[in-house]
């Protein structure tokens, strides 16, 4: 007789409760006196919302990072911030493997379908590349960042450089700098470039990080070509990225080119780089150069298409990523022609990547209108604010209309719960439809034929 297996949670419950027990390690270390600059502890839900904005790499925040918490506070919030990035990842790969004696056959070939790997035995040397990537990306994001801030904060500006670095590339949205994020630094081409390079490197999704690696050593014998060689969901993560960070920074800059509470004042160099900034910065950054209350509603709208969108799989981004957009939308390009499969770039998407990605939006999208829902039956708030707000926690950006630290208790929670569920729902639905597989040998339903549009 089989004997039952040791571990009693699946791969989805681990990793919803990893998260859930950090957030709750993080508020109570955030909830002592020394955690804030007054010594004068902050209210529980407070401390509650910073731990969940920082773990989920949100960036809302309810209290004013700069100004309320103490070092120990701000070291407890990065920490959480680079768990937080990095956290889902290698709980998939290392704290399954590591913490856990035995792993069956399933959850190695999904941790292998995750990571898109050629083999099951490469999941440990996988973790340890990302790994190494990570810290070397954020350490040269934080010295180029040392050539600004030291300047003007001192030696502080070390601490404040190496916060921002793991915060931009984490896609967490916090900073140690100002109560208004980075709107001082809009003209700052030193700041905006560091900003942006490690948003994107990040957002990507560390698969392409080793994709475009391999296939550039062909280079100096193939030339261009070589890139040819790239991967299907390389090829999609990329062409999506530019194509959306290039069509964000021309919406931006023709819907705010005369607004004179943004851009409207600049330079058109300056207009352009404050455009691209704000484009990257919806990839689920949250870090704000322009004041988002302040933006044309034409603006605001393409923000929020943008935000929901989010970055690229198997990185730190959130959102309902690139990818799954991708085949999404060319899934419902191929039904319109009355194409039987799904091709791009010559290669056949498979029908499970097309059922994942429409869970996984619609999980996202129901997520995101109940939310909006409750927060607009316990708020008074502009329409345009709420759905900002909700959209932002749900795809875990952080970008806000100023209006996360005016939330009473109930809408506090509402958020909290947004952000919890926009890191772990969608990501949790896909690798359940990897676990649970159909059984062939079940008697089947009968198909009966229904009118759909």
């Amino acid at each position: 007789m089989r004997r039952k297996p040791f571990l009693v949670f699946s791969t989805t419950q681990i990793i919803m409760l990893s998260f859930l027990l950090l957030i709750l390690v993080g508020s109570l270390l955030l909830k002592l006196p020394i955690s804030t600059r007054s010594r004068v502890p902050v209210p529980y839900l407070d401390a509650l919302f910073t731990a969940t904005t920082s773990v989920c790499v949100t960036g809302l925040v309810t209290l004013p990072t700069v100004t309320t918490w103490s070092v120990f506070g701000q070291i407890v919030i990065l920490i959480l911030i680079q768990i937080g990035g990095l956290g889902l990842i290698t709980f998939m790969a290392g704290l399954m493997i590591i913490l856990h004696k035995r792993l069956g056959l399933n959850d190695r070939f999904l941790l292998q379908d995750a990571f898109n790997l050629n083999s099951i035995t490469g999941v440990v040397k996988f973790i340890r590349k990302v790994l190494i990537g990570t810290f070397v990306v954020e350490g040269s994001g934080a010295l180029m960042y040392m050539t600004v801030f030291i300047p003007q904060f001192g030696l502080k500006g070390i601490w404040i450089s190496v916060f921002n670095a793991i915060s931009a590339f984490c896609n967490a949205g916090i900073d140690i700098i100002s109560v208004d994020s980075l709107v001082d630094y809009v003209k700052n081409p030193m700041v905006n470039l560091t900003t942006s390079l490690l948003i994107i490197l990040s957002g990507i999704g560390f698969v392409v990080w080793w994709d475009v690696l391999a296939v550039s050593k062909r280079v100096p014998r193939y030339g261009l070509k070589a890139y040819r060689e790239l991967n299907l969901h390389s090829k999609l993560a990329i062409s999506s990225t530019i194509a959306l960070l290039l069509g964000g920074t021309l919406l931006f800059l023709i819907f705010e080119y005369h607004n004179p509470n943004t851009i409207g004042s600049f330079s058109f160099p300056e207009k352009l780089q404050a455009a691209f900034f704000q484009s990257v910065t919806t990839r689920t950054a949250g870090f704000a150069m322009l004041p988002q209350k302040e933006l044309t509603n034409a603006s605001a709208i393409s923000a929020l298409l943008l935000m929901f969108i989010g970055g690229s799989p198997v990185g730190t981004a959130g959102g309902v990523k690139t990818v799954t957009m991708t085949v999404l939308l060319a899934s419902a390009f191929a039904q319109i022609r009355n194409r039987s499969e799904v091709t791009m770039f010559h290669r056949t998407i498979s029908k499970e990547a097309i059922s994942k990605a429409v869970a996984v939006v619609t999980m996202s999208f129901l997520i995101m209108f109940v939310s909006t829902v409750l927060l607009s039956s316990c708020t008074r708030a502009d329409a345009m604010d709420i759905f900002y707000e909700t959209v932002s926690a749900t795809a875990t950006v952080g970008l806000s209309r100023n209006l996360t630290p005016f939330l009473g208790p109930v809408g506090k929670m509402i958020i909290i719960l947004t952000m919890y569920l926009g890191r772990v729902g969608p990501i949790s639905l896909a690798i359940a439809f990897k676990i649970r597989k159909e059984d062939k040998n079940i008697i089947k339903d009968p198909v009966e034929k229904i009118s759909v549009g």
